[in-house]
């Protein structure tokens, strides 16, 4: 559940570098809930409580955007564009595409897009207070 909450904390954040398993918890745990929402809202519906139907839409809506960035920051790992996404509009072989992508293991060692999320920093870093952060500086170490 931490990489859920830290993704969504990373919110609209298409820069860096997610792991594979900081954006495999954030799909899975996220299609567990849509999936969870629908049940809910089928069964809602049949008993006549049709307005529940806007939950799940509000909950998809305003999940898509940290899944987007999530997926983008993933094939930075691999050292990919974020472009590399719309290779899924190609039928049929575009989506096995992108997935062997979001599969593959890191990028070794920093890459364009930044370090790599596995590696421990060698400095002790601070966030500088101009940088403009929404959230308060995240402690990678609860994390891993």
């Amino acid at each position: 559940m931490k990489w859920y909450v830290y993704s969504l904390r990373k919110y609209a954040v298409f820069k860096g570098r997610a792991s594979r398993r900081e954006h495999w918890t954030f799909e899975l745990t996220n299609a567990a809930i849509e999936l969870a929402l629908f049940v809910a809202v089928v069964m809602l519906a049949r008993v006549g409580y049709q307005y529940f139907v806007d939950l799940l839409f509000l909950y998809i809506a305003a999940t898509t955007v940290p899944s987007l960035a999530s997926l983008v920051r993933r094939l930075h790992d691999t050292n990919h564009s974020g472009w590399w996404f719309f290779i899924s509009a190609v039928p049929l072989i575009g989506p096995l595409i992108l997935f062997s992508m979001t599969v593959t293991r890191s990028d070794p060692g920093q890459n364009r897009f930044g370090p790599n999320p596995y590696q421990q920093p060698t400095t002790n870093t601070t966030v500088s207070p101009d940088m403009g952060y929404l959230a308060p500086p995240i402690d990678q170490r609860d994390y891993r």
